[in-house]
């Protein structure tokens, strides 16, 4: 069977791109190992914050821009509600990284945001006690998507544009050209590939050291009302960070950025452990001391990440019929939808007007 385009993968990414190359009139075909929007990938949690005061660098806040456009194109033409702009506020010192780096990107690009001492972020977030020393910077159009429900309506979006969409049918190989799976052979002219954890698996021949990290996402039910509260990252002095959510149906997420166990897919554990949960209990009693009530559940998901924790996206180097995405380093579901008009473009066109200068596969080349 032969299509124009053969997407491997239907997480966050691929699933955007299975949809823009298909609205841009081409036959799709996307192949995914598990079910539609699965939760065990990097594609799920009920939350992935959404900013741009970006801290880690100033290069990606023209694609935050455009992300933001097109999730309410999403949200329009799917009908569901993905984008919840509930404020963002990052907490530390004035001279952390997180602080300096997210006034950087306002400052560059004209971007809304106050900043706020001690007393101010206690007195508008009480269930907020940064130290003294602290300060905040508080964006009013960040907030959070929902990540199965950004999968679920893109994947409707590309089969109402004619994508053939194929599940739980995992790719044994795949080469320019060709794909080959557990139920057969497919022919396209272009492939992309979103593979997310799978990407050492996938694509060895980049030649790219992917580190793939165990995460874990705890859901309290909280001692003090979280409803109404914007989502924050808290830059620690220790030189660990945590981030969080407002109540989202029901319970209070809030999880450790970065830090997590090695894993491969195959040997995550899957077990959130008790002396787990007492950490995150321990990082925020201070911080955020109602909190601390009743863990509803916890659950694991993995990071794919870069050296340098910036992203890999572009033609394939050694391949010209072929598209890479992925390395996306815990930070890159904000950036679903235009990294599917990235790939529609690199796929069809070969280039695209977007920065992505910043994601050149050679800068991580083992020799």
């Amino acid at each position: 069977m032969t299509y124009d385009v053969i997407v491997i993968g239907l997480g966050g990414m691929g699933s955007a791109a299975a949809y823009r190359l298909a609205q841009r009139g081409k036959r799709v075909l996307g192949l995914e190992k598990f079910t539609p929007a699965h939760a065990l990938g990097s594609s799920h949690g009920g939350s992935r914050i959404t900013r741009q005061a970006y801290f880690e660098d100033p290069a990606y806040v023209p694609l935050l821009l455009r992300a933001h456009e097109m999730w309410d194109q999403i949200e329009r033409d799917s009908g569901e509600r993905i984008f919840h702009r509930v404020g963002g506020i990052i907490v530390g010192d004035p001279d952390s990284g997180a602080i300096t780096g997210s006034r950087a990107s306002v400052e560059q690009f004209g971007l809304a945001h106050e900043l706020l001492d001690a007393s101010q972020l206690r007195e508008r977030f009480p269930a907020l006690r940064p130290a003294h020393d602290e300060i905040g910077l508080y964006e009013p159009g960040a907030g959070f998507v929902v990540p199965e429900t950004s999968v679920a309506a893109h994947l409707t979006l590309a089969r109402r544009a004619g994508a053939d969409l194929r599940f739980e049918e995992p790719v044994t190989h795949w080469e320019p050209g060709r794909v080959t799976t557990s139920r057969g052979s497919y022919e396209a002219g272009h492939v992309v590939l979103c593979p997310g954890p799978w990407a050492p698996e996938l694509l060895g021949d980049l030649r790219i050291p992917f580190e793939i990290e165990r995460q874990v996402q705890f859901y309290f039910t909280p001692a003090e009302p979280f409803a109404g509260y914007p989502i924050y990252i808290w830059d620690r002095a220790d030189g660990t960070s945590f981030y969080g959510f407002p109540e989202h149906d029901g319970a209070v997420k809030v999880a450790f950025h970065h830090g997590g166990e090695i894993c491969t897919p195959e040997t995550i554990d899957r077990t959130v452990h008790a002396h787990e949960v007492e950490a995150i209990v321990t990082a925020t009693r201070s911080p955020m001391p109602g909190l601390a009530g009743t863990v509803q559940r916890a659950a694991t998901c993995m990071y794919t990440n870069t050296a340098d924790r910036d992203f890999v996206i572009a033609r394939h180097p050694g391949h010209d019929g072929v598209t890479v995405a992925c390395g996306f380093s815990g930070h890159g579901f904000k950036f679903v939808p235009v990294v599917g008009e990235i790939l529609a473009d690199l796929a069809i066109d070969g280039v695209t007007r977007h920065p992505i200068a910043l994601f050149d596969p050679a800068r991580l080349h083992r020799p």
